[in-house]
């Protein structure tokens, strides 16, 4: 995917949050081009993408046409230009998921959620990604949520994973919204 303005848009990003992380990037870094990598790293994981501002700026900070810094960050897969899902789904891909149905699973979520591996849902709940292998191939097949292994997986105990957690997230906001305001009666 390429970068694009739509990205930092949709990414929520402020003046603010964007000053904060070049400030670090100075700090950090000294300002070489043999720095470039460490730098889109560091900014990825501070923003959790990489969008064109960023770009733009350690293109002017190490001194090296933007073209290149873009190109280097589209040459690596393990850099992003859209803003993540605040949910990763990983489906393994491994030879025992798929032979135990990692492919229907995978089919399921894209068909259901109406997003491709690689991609974030539009209102950014989820991001879904495939691995070449979990290593867990006793528990085959695996659906990793955020940080929490599923094992033995089909395609309805996945639907159902993904809808708690829908489920617990919308219920964290009710109750947030719920709660008394400070200063309030």
């Amino acid at each position: 995917m390429a970068p694009n303005q739509a990205s930092l848009l949709a990414g929520g990003e402020d003046e603010a949050q964007f000053e904060s992380l070049f400030n670090d990037l100075r700090q950090r870094f000294s300002g070489r081009a043999e720095e470039l990598i460490p730098m889109l790293q560091r900014t990825q994981k501070v923003l959790g993408f990489l969008p064109p501002k960023a770009l733009i700026f350690i293109a002017e900070f190490i001194g090296m046409p933007q073209a290149k810094v873009f190109g280097a960050a589209t040459f690596y897969a393990q850099f992003r230009f859209d803003p993540p899902g605040r949910h990763t789904i990983k489906i393994c891909r491994g030879t025992a998921c798929h032979v135990r149905g990692s492919d229907r699973i995978q089919e399921d979520i894209q068909t259901r959620l109406k997003v491709k591996a690689g991609e974030t849902t539009s209102d950014r709940c989820f991001s879904l990604e495939t691995v070449a292998c979990f290593g867990s191939c006793a528990l085959a097949p695996v659906v990793v949520l955020d940080e929490s292994v599923h094992g033995r997986m089909t395609p309805f105990k996945t639907r159902k994973v993904l809808q708690r957690t829908v489920e617990k997230e919308e219920g964290a906001s009710a109750k947030k919204e719920n709660s008394p305001k400070p200063g309030g009666s």
